[in-house]
């Protein structure tokens, strides 16, 4: 046992063979140093409890120390004392005396344990692999020093230097020194050393993911502050930040108290959102829609019923049921000024100006116009929108159109209504409900708006070729205007006044270049065109107007004449024998007069009889119920054929064959009963039937004549088709009205009730 000046240490431990360089201030510690100077001896170090006491009292010093030499000693500025200490080995403090000269300690050397040898060369590989691995993240180690542990070939010498320069607390600092055991030692400073690897390669990972999220952002607020600075050198006044544009055109909107507070709540996210964040362009994106809205934007009416009968008298031809419509509203509105849009349903077939009769009446009244094509839609988000959580989201296509029209009373053309279809995304038809609701449009909401849009105000007007294709439920909504086809004079008037000026102007020509003579015009609505509205009639004056133009342009000819007699060198052989009707009298040819989506039209029944068992065969591509009603004409010769001088025994002995010609046409209905039935009598009788009649009319098996549709059809095709007379059910007397006078002029109409009476008509009777 030894006495020895004791060194009190804070937050420092010292090992043996390890030097330490420590700064020495505290009067205590000088003391110390001073006694072992004079009494040139070693020193003991023992680390405090306390690292904050500033007085300690042996009690708070640890047990175990290390004894030190003096290796340099200097002295500093403020009674500061610079000292190198080098450890030699560890002892046990057994007690300490307390003198005026400071603190002495009676130590014993402490008693150290061996182990086996392979383990602790085992043990000495293990660690310095571990610290190879941390000496380069420990701060203040020269060079000279991170090598240094290499040449370390004894445990305990190597335990004590890792121990001395691992980033530890002090607790296991002393921990560590007071450890006799250098095996224990070094498998517990493996376990500290493994875990800090682990936790330095975890830092290591997420600084890397730092640093890219911070070079991205930093590369973002680079181009950012870039784009600032050349707005402002090209003098762009919109610096200010995406948010505050947002809020500012959003306080300036005409909103409904409860969506103003809605979208406001939208907008002040927006500040919160980061603006990389995918959720930014979301927000920001809806705002976009709602700020694009107009959502009191309204345009003045102009309700001048004199003013808009003219707009239409110019812009239209003929369509009088059409217009006197459109008047009425307009002459409410100008008395009421309170009544809502109406929702009016054209429907006729193709090319008789219903798309642009929109356009006149948006005309008529001043307000924007907008068309949405709804032929082929499927899907019904494509009228209500997408859910704001889907990629790529938008609104339908109602509030994009009002969007485009900058008005929420527009005119709004919902074209090929009948043309809409579901499948499995939905029933666009269905979704259509709402809008054309004139109780529910006043808060339309669209899925991706969210929010009520007042659809009351627009004029909505939808347009259908065939209007058993609208559900029940929509068409019930819409006030249903038929648009029948045109006669040969309106067409040509058309053709004069309108299309005639409009092919002129898309082919660069003058009126004193071309002249279109009006004999012409006639031949090529005969023999060249067969429709319902005028559409192909535009394009053969088109085709006229460019074969024109090749010859003015190339010098052939200065003004260009189009007559009846150079008609054919225009534009061909005529493709349509004008009249359609038999060019004589015949037995089992009866021509009947049909009603399709593009207008009414004429076609032949024909009779055929041959040695048989009775078979009735039908072709020409017959639907359900016109095969139907050939079954109930038929019946309904067998079950009278005595009166009409027939064998009654002809169906076991004849074969009859029904043909419609033109089979590749699909054909149904049940108004061809009366012309198959009396094309069935015409060959069983061997009468003929006058070539200049056609007929129509659902026949029963007591061969009563009911009524049909599409009259006004019917005979448009008749007139065209040249015939004279037609057989028509008495019930349908009241719809001659609805025919032009021009057409009524050139036809004769015989109701009837019975088919004895269309017989005696057909077969050459007097009506």
């Amino acid at each position: 046992m030894e006495q020895l000046p004791i060194l009190p240490l804070r937050g420092v431990v010292v090992y043996p063979l390890i030097g330490v360089t420590i700064d020495v201030g505290r009067p205590l510690s000088l003391r110390a140093l001073l006694a072992a100077k004079e009494h040139e001896t070693d020193l003991i170090v023992v680390t405090q409890k306390e690292t904050g006491k500033e007085s300690p009292e042996p009690e708070d010093l640890y047990a175990i120390g290390t004894r030190v030499h003096i290796a340099k000693m200097s002295e500093l500025s403020n009674d500061t004392v610079r000292v190198r200490l080098v450890g030699k080995e560890r002892v046990k403090i057994n007690a300490v005396e307390v003198t005026k000269d400071g603190w002495f300690a009676d130590v014993d050397s402490l008693e150290l344990v061996e182990g086996e040898e392979v383990e602790r060369t085992a043990l000495v590989r293990l660690l310095k692999e571990q610290f190879g691995k941390l000496v380069g993240t420990i701060k203040g180690l020269s060079p000279d020093e991170r090598r240094r542990f290499e040449m370390y070939e004894r445990l305990e010498s190597l335990t004590d230097y890792i121990s001395s320069k691992l980033d530890v607390d002090v607790d296991i600092r002393q921990a560590m020194l007071e450890e006799p055991d250098a095996v224990k030692r070094g498998l517990e400073l493996l376990e500290i050393m493994t875990h800090e690897v682990e936790i330095i390669e975890l830092e290591q990972e997420l600084r890397e993911r730092t640093k890219k999220t911070i070079e991205q952002a930093q590369k973002e607020y680079y181009l950012r502050e870039q784009m600032k600075t050349i707005q402002q050198e090209l003098g762009d006044q919109s610096q200010e930040s995406e948010p505050n544009r947002l809020l500012e055109k959003l306080e300036a909107l005409d909103l409904p108290e409860t969506t103003r507070k809605n979208v406001m709540r939208e907008a002040e996210r927006l500040n919160v959102v980061p603006a990389t964040s995918p959720e930014y362009a979301v927000i920001r994106n809806y705002l976009d829609w709602i700020v694009s809205l107009p959502w009191g934007i309204e345009t003045e009416d102009k309700l001048d019923v004199k003013h808009a009968a003219g707009v239409l008298d110019d812009d239209h031809y003929g369509l009088e049921s059409v217009k006197d419509r459109i008047l009425e509203y307009l002459a409410v509105r100008q008395l009421t000024n309170s009544l809502r849009g109406p929702i009016l349903c054209l429907a006729g077939p193709p090319g008789v100006g219903k798309t642009s009769l929109a356009r006149s009446i948006a005309s008529a009244l001043e307000r924007n116009f907008v068309r949405v094509s709804l032929g082929g839609v499927r899907d019904e988000a494509e009228i209500r929108g997408h859910r704001r959580t889907y990629i790529g989201a938008m609104p339908g296509r109602i509030i994009r159109g009002l969007k485009q029209a900058e008005s929420k009373n527009p005119v709004f053309l919902l074209d090929e209504i009948d043309k809409m279809a579901s499948d499995f995304r939905g029933d666009p038809a269905s979704a259509m409900l709402e809008v054309l609701d004139p109780e529910q449009n006043v808060s339309f909401s669209d899925h991706y708006i969210e929010e009520p849009f007042d659809l009351s105000n627009v004029l909505f007007i939808a347009t259908a070729n065939d209007v058993s294709q609208i559900p029940a439920p929509l068409l019930d909504r819409m006030e249903l205007i038929q648009i029948g086809g045109y006669t040969e004079l309106e067409k040509v008037e058309i053709a004069k006044r309108h299309l005639i000026p409009k092919q002129y102007k898309e082919h660069g020509l003058k009126k004193s270049q071309l002249t279109i003579k009006e004999d012409a015009l006639y031949e090529v609505v005969r023999r060249y065109t067969r429709e319902a509205g005028v559409r192909n009639l535009e394009r053969v004056i088109g085709s006229l107007c460019r074969k024109a133009a090749k010859q003015i342009a190339i010098g052939e000819k200065k003004r260009v004449t189009v007559s009846l007699k150079v008609l054919s060198d225009y534009l061909g052989k005529p493709k349509y024998r004008y009249g359609k009707g038999e060019t004589e009298d015949s037995i089992g040819a009866v021509t009947g007069l049909a009603y399709t989506a593009f207008g009414g039209d004429t076609l032949t029944i024909e009779v055929a009889l041959a040695p048989g068992k009775g078979k009735l065969q039908l072709t020409g591509k017959l639907g359900d119920v016109m095969q139907e009603s050939a079954q109930t004409a038929y019946s309904y010769v067998r079950s009278n054929a005595e009166r009409f001088g027939i064998d009654p025994t002809f169906y076991e002995r004849q074969d009859v064959h029904i043909h419609v010609p033109e089979g590749a046409v699909p054909k149904d209905g049940p108004s061809a009963g009366i012309t198959i039935a009396t094309a069935l009598i015409s060959a069983l009788t061997g009468k003929k039937v006058r070539r200049d009649i056609g007929m129509t009319g659902e026949i029963t098996l007591r061969g009563r004549v009911l009524p049909i549709g599409g009259l006004k059809e019917k005979a448009l095709a008749a007139h065209r088709a040249g015939l004279t007379t037609i057989i028509i059910p008495k019930d349908n007397e009241r719809d001659i009205d609805d025919i032009q006078d021009t057409v009524r002029e050139k036809l004769t109409f015989v109701p009837v009730t019975m088919l004895d009476q269309v017989l005696e008509v057909a077969f050459g009777g007097k009506q």
